[in-house]
């Protein structure tokens, strides 16, 4: 009796078994890849090396799904070279040395090597080392994959030996190329209206693997007319927007955050807050952000930001999500249309940089206090005028140390409350000009 999930007959060797879209669709040449033009075109990076026959060490940055093994594969076609692909996440080094053997095999009969290692940014120190030798003296060329920046998770080694390319997302035009040669090899268009055509392109988040995995999902609806946008939403799940929480994402689109609502722009700071909490961030951790934000760079201009920030923290903390995160909100919009300055930031460092600079010296002994004989003797107190006693209540002593230069220190700006500031700093600097002198 046939086995009842062999689909294949005995009497035809030739059958094959069914391959997913995105197998099928794979490009046959490096012309054929969608998208990546900032390093396949002529005069980019590996367009210029595979045309000078110089092909080196790779590593390809960038996130899933957006041709990093297909470029690999297609690297090793160009070069005449045997492709080897493994994991870190599943190499150990036993495997490590055994891929390492073949390669030294290939090469002494002949044959270079293009080790294809898929989220070398796995590995640790040791393992990474491991590829320096025959990286060296040509025994593997090493293309390396990476969703993680490589300066905070390669070995300066390997990337001294490396040049790192950069993958960007895929766009809607490269997405909407990518849907045309799945149609074509599927050998009928998709049962979406237009909208619901975009809605699709826009579920694949820049990801190309992710939207065949999508389009084999929807070709194989039966239809009776074009599904519109509610009908798609009804039959597939969104995909999850790219965001870790300890990765690159994190970094960056707090990166936005915080730029955003430095360059006064309320929506885009409400855009990358939100675009945070639907990634999953804990908004106790936007709370300590918002907050600095409130200190460095809008600091005296408007001492009430610090103030609505710690508000909206407590109300977070109260309300709890997502009716506390409404609050957040607020303090974000709040700080984007604030009067910005960082004089406060500034002076502080420059001050920190002044007491590192000048060590121990002692404060001048007229603004010291002498509560015993020996001390009134040294001269402790000698000379303090009492503030409140003097003409406005200011004396203008000098109550830095005696052998440092007065350095200027705090220089607020033209804006918001620090206005009002800059006008008093300016008085008591003339009125301590006039009594010095």
């Amino acid at each position: 009796m046939a086995d009842l999930f062999d689909t294949a007959s005995p009497k035809s060797p030739a059958a094959e078994a069914p391959r997913p879209l995105a197998d099928r669709i794979r490009p046959k040449s490096l012309s054929e890849v969608i998208g990546q033009e900032q390093i396949l075109g002529p005069d980019a990076p590996l367009g210029t090396m595979l045309a000078a026959g110089s092909l080196g060490s790779l590593i390809l940055w960038g996130p899933p799904g957006v041709g990093k093994t297909t470029i690999a594969r297609l690297l090793a076609d160009a070069s005449d070279r045997a492709f080897v692909q493994i994991s870190a996440i599943f190499t150990g080094v036993a495997d490590l040395k055994k891929v390492f053997e073949a390669a030294k095999l290939r090469h002494a009969q002949g044959r270079g090597t293009l080790l294809f290692v898929d989220e070398i940014h796995r590995f640790n120190k040791a393992q990474q080392d491991s590829f320096l030798p025959h990286m060296e003296d040509g025994t593997i060329l090493l293309v390396g994959a990476t969703t993680e920046n490589p300066s905070f998770e390669l070995n300066a080694a390997v990337l001294s030996r490396a040049q790192v390319l950069v993958l960007e997302r895929l766009d809607l035009a490269d997405l909407e190329r990518l849907a045309q040669r799945a149609e074509k090899v599927l050998g009928k268009a998709l049962p979406l209206t237009g909208q619901a055509r975009e809605a699709l392109l826009e579920m694949a988040d820049g990801d190309g693997r992710a939207l065949l995995n999508l389009i084999e999902q929807v070709a194989a609806w039966k239809a009776d007319k074009p599904l519109d946008t509610n009908a798609l939403s009804t039959r597939l799940m969104k995909r999850a927007a790219k965001y870790d929480k300890s990765g690159d994402e994190h970094y960056n689109l707090i990166s936005a955050l915080h730029k955003s609502v430095r360059g006064s722009d309320p929506d885009a700071a409400l855009y990358w807050f939100a675009r945070m909490l639907e990634g999953g961030e804990d908004p106790r951790f936007l709370a300590r952000r918002i907050t600095r934000m409130a200190v460095e760079d809008i600091g005296l201009a408007d001492p009430q930001a610090q103030v609505l920030c710690i508000d909206a923290w407590n109300t977070y903390e109260r309300l709890g999500s997502p009716e506390g995160e409404l609050a957040l909100a607020q303090a974000v919009l709040y700080l984007a249309l604030a009067p910005k300055s960082n004089a406060g930031y500034v002076a502080y460092k420059a001050a920190r940089a002044a007491a590192k600079k000048t060590g121990s010296e002692p404060p001048p002994k007229h603004i010291l206090n002498a509560p015993t004989k020996l001390m009134e003797e040294q001269g402790y107190g000698s000379g303090y005028q009492y503030d409140h006693d003097a003409e406005d209540a200011f004396s203008g002593q000098n109550y830095f140390p005696d052998t440092m230069k007065r350095p200027v220190l705090y220089q607020p700006v033209e804006r918001g409350f620090e206005r009002e500031l800059k006008k008093r700093l300016d008085w008591f600097t003339k009125q301590r000009t006039r009594r010095q002198t």
